[in-house]
């Protein structure tokens, strides 16, 4: 059993607010954790995958009011949209008779976005938190290159073997495209999906040009933008925003693209091994998307991630801007001796940034000129978690 870092934050919500959204996606532990928290108090589970479950839910104020003492947990709760107007209802209810925390878990694999859109009348009601897959602060250090390899998924990072974890990898990919998105509703050839997720994939951290996925593709910008869209929405696919600033500087406008799970990346390539990932020509970008979702999971809610390049050649990886405070720039290099090209430096001259870090593989950490700091990913991590 991996300790999640979220748990404490979940528990506290859990404590505070009447409903507590859990979004994530599938098969990275939502239930898994929301089942140990239910040792813990008098809940209720429902999957509302389970046509059983649905039933019981035919008359949802009924069968839920008759458990209002109780945490009720709903799995898959973007199954059934038309739910929460019945929950602003009980919530509203138990608010009344004094009970006014730990009413609902819900526990969805949609966006916070979509969820959101659905759950628009529990405005003032929920609290939304998202799970990613485990990452680099919660394993052993020694532990780090076989989650890089294999990604965070847990059943993935815990396989007996590299081969066996491709497999549930390769299994998890062909569920999302042949059963999970076809119940969403979009009408998408799993093959054209899997064609542009593998397109992704290669084109790790690159900055998005939808007309060349366009021609390869066969179809429209805009409905490359509806495959994008969608593999955001399923939390598959980072979409990270330029920075924009009035800084004088003409800055690149289109986001950098990331397949979010390492494991996913490397999947999608072919590339079942250390060995085989070692010589591929993405190792380099797939190292720095498995940084900054480290990053970002590790950093304080509500901090703002971007990159940063202009015309001119300034780029930075990572900008992670905490509330009310100055920019944290980051590089991301795969390499024991980590070299900062200029443009780094000229970004960091735009932007003066709090912090100038560059995160390699190595353990150690030491000063490099202009006052960037080289440092492993999880002494990064950690330093970014405990500041505050």
């Amino acid at each position: 059993m991996i300790e999640r870092r979220i748990e404490r934050e979940l528990n506290d919500l859990i404590g505070s607010q009447p409903a507590v959204a859990l979004i994530g996606p599938r098969q990275v532990g939502k239930t898994t954790l929301a089942l140990d928290i239910s040792q813990t108090r008098p809940s209720i589970y429902l999957d509302l995958e389970s046509d059983a479950d649905r039933a019981k839910l035919s008359e949802p104020e009924l069968y839920l009011s008759q458990h209002s003492d109780k945490l009720v947990i709903l799995d898959e709760v973007q199954r059934l949209p038309n739910l929460f107007q019945n929950l602003r209802g009980l919530i509203d209810r138990g608010r009344r008779s004094g009970r006014r925390a730990g009413q609902f878990l819900l526990l969805g694999s949609a966006s916070i976005e979509l969820l959101k859109q659905s759950g628009e009348t529990l405005a003032g009601r929920i609290a939304y938190l998202e799970m990613q897959p485990i990452d680099g602060l919660e394993i052993a250090e020694a532990d780090l290159n076989a989650l890089w390899l294999r990604g965070g998924f847990p059943d993935s990072f815990l396989a007996p073997s590299d081969m066996a974890s491709q497999r549930w990898r390769q299994d998890f990919i062909r569920t999302y495209l042949e059963r999970d998105i076809p119940q969403l509703g979009p009408r998408i050839p799993a093959e054209t999906l899997r064609r542009f997720w593998t397109m992704l994939a290669h084109r790790q951290s690159s900055v998005l040009n939808a007309a060349d996925f366009a021609r390869a593709l066969g179809v429209d910008g805009k409905t490359v933008a509806s495959y994008l869209d969608l593999l955001v929405d399923l939390l598959l696919v980072r979409r990270l925003e330029p920075w924009h600033a009035n800084l004088g500087k003409r800055l690149v406008k289109s986001p950098r693209i990331y397949v979010r799970d390492s494991g996913i990346t490397h999947t999608l390539l072919g590339l079942a091994t250390e060995e085989q990932l070692l010589g591929h020509p993405v190792v380099g970008a797939s190292w720095e998307g498995f940084v900054i979702e480290t990053l970002i999971a590790a950093a304080p809610s509500d901090t703002q991630a971007h990159f940063y390049r202009t015309a001119a050649g300034a780029e930075i990886d990572l900008l992670l801007t905490r509330p009310g405070g100055r920019p944290w720039a980051i590089e991301v290099k795969r390499s024991l001796t980590p070299k900062v090209e200029k443009g780094f430096y000229l970004a960091c001259e735009d932007l003066q940034p709090e912090r100038r870090i560059v995160v390699y593989p190595g353990r150690e950490t030491y000063p490099l000129k202009g006052d960037v700091v080289a440092m492993s990913l999880p002494t990064a991590g950690t330093l970014l978690h405990d500041t505050d």
